[in-house]
C-alpha cells in the first residue's frame, strides 16, 4: 500500500526534484502546495499520510502552517524540509509537533525513510537532526553537576529558551503552562544573576548547556 504525501514548497525545481526522487518507491505525491495557506488547506483537503513541509515560504511559512495543520489535524504527520540546519528551526519543529526534520541535501534513502517513519507513527531515526535536538530540549542535570544553580526543568525551559522559542512554544514543547514558563523564566534570570533572556541564552551557550 503506498503512502500518499503532500510536498508544500514554493520552488517548482524542488518539488519536481522531490518527484523525481520519490519516483518507483512506494510514495505517491498526492498534491503540491506553493506556500503555508495551501498546503493547511491541501492537507485538509488530501488527508495525506505525510506533509513535506518546506520552512521558508511566502505568505504563511511552514513553521506556521506546521501549527495550523496541527491545530486541525491533531495527528497529521509533518516532515520539515529545509535548506538550513539551524538549530532554531529544528526546535520550533519540535515544540509544534513536527514527525521530523529532514535537510534537502538529505540523500533519497534518508528522505524516503523519514518519510516511511513518520506515516508508520515512528520515532525519527538515530542520525535525524530533530531527534538530537528534542535530546538537548528535554536533558536533564547531570548527577554531578553541582556548578548549575538551577532545577531540571528550569534547565529545561533554558535550553528552551537559549533555542529561540518563544514562551508558548516552551509550553507547548514541555506540556505546561504560558504562566508556569513566565515564572521558570524570571526564576532563571534571577538565579543566574542576567537581565534579559538574550543573556540569559549566551550564558547557557558559554556552560555548553545547547
Amino acid at each position: 500500500m503506498s503512502i500518499s504525501v503532500l510536498v508544500a514548497d514554493d520552488h517548482q525545481v524542488v518539488r519536481s526534484g522531490l518527484a523525481s526522487l520519490l519516483d518507483e518507491s512506494d510514495i505517491e505525491i498526492v498534491g503540491e502546495a506553493i506556500n503555508g495557506a495551501e498546503a493547511v488547506e491541501q492537507a485538509c483537503e488530501h488527508q495525506p499520510d505525510v506533509v513535506l513541509m518546506d520552512i521558508r515560504m511566502p505568505e504563511m511559512d511552514g513553521l506556521q502552517a506546521l501549527e495550523r495543520i496541527r491545530q486541525k489535524k491533531p495527528d497529521a504527520q509533518v516532515v520539515m524540509l529545509s535548506t538550513y540546519d539551524n538549530p532554531t528551526y529544528v526546535a520550533r519543529s519540535v515544540a509544534l509537533g513536527a514527525a521530523d526534520f529532514v535537510l534537502k541535501g538529505a540523500t533519497r534513502a534518508d528522505l524516503i525513510t523519514a518519510i516511511r517513519r513518520a506515516a508508520n507513527r515512528e520515532a525519527p531515526s538515530d542520525s535525524s537532526v530533530l531527534r538530537r535536538v528534542k535530546g538537548c530540549m528535554g536533558k536533564r542535570r547531570e548527577q554531578n553537576d553541582t556548578q548549575t544553580p538551577l532545577t531540571n526543568r528550569e534547565l529545561q525551559v533554558l535550553r528552551h529558551v537559549a533555542l529561540g522559542l518563544s514562551n508558548r512554544e516552551i509550553g507547548r514543547s514541555l506540556t505546561i503552562s504560558v504562566e508556569t514558563v513566565k515564572e521558570h523564566v524570571q526564576n532563571i534570570l534571577r538565579k543566574i544573576d542576567v537581565g534579559d533572556r538574550t543573556q540569559a541564552a549566551v550564558w547557557a551557550v558559554r556552560r555548553g548547556l545547547v
